[in-house]
């Protein structure tokens, strides 16, 4: 009896949680707000990089980087905070790659180019987004 009570209570434990889906982050408040913030940074990151400040714009990306990470975690990210993420991804690679470091470049602009391979759907920006990536790995 008691072996029946204990393969009950397994079975029962093994059920579907009971716990509520949780919704969608890409429409919670947060999520514009740190796509658009993400966006301010790499725009500013690659400003200060054009203008030969790469001190700046290095302390700029590590700023925007966990912003990037809590963005693209989720389950399908928005395009504005894909597009925010990629440009962070390209300006970090090219720096990478002025300083000689090939590998840590390579795997920015591969980050790139598989985000934009298997972006659904496919628009005109995210197939030249793939193909800039995809040239920058040539490089």
């Amino acid at each position: 009896m008691r072996f029946a009570i204990a393969f009950a209570l397994l079975l029962a434990s093994c059920g579907p949680s009971t716990a509520p889906e949780s919704a969608d982050p890409t429409r919670e408040s947060w999520y514009a707000r740190d796509a658009a913030r993400l966006s301010d940074l790499a725009r500013q990151a690659a400003a200060a990089f054009g203008a030969g400040q790469a001190d700046e714009a290095s302390a700029l990306i590590e700023q925007a980087q966990p912003i990037e990470k809590r963005l693209v975690s989720v389950a399908h990210p928005t395009l504005p905070a894909a597009e925010a993420a990629s440009d962070l991804d390209d300006l970090y690679g090219r720096m990478l790659l002025q300083n000689h470091h090939y590998g840590w470049a390579r795997l920015m602009f591969q980050k790139n180019l598989n985000r934009w391979k298997h972006w659904s759907p496919q628009t005109e920006e995210t197939r030249r987004r793939y193909q800039r990536a995809a040239e920058e790995i040539d490089e």
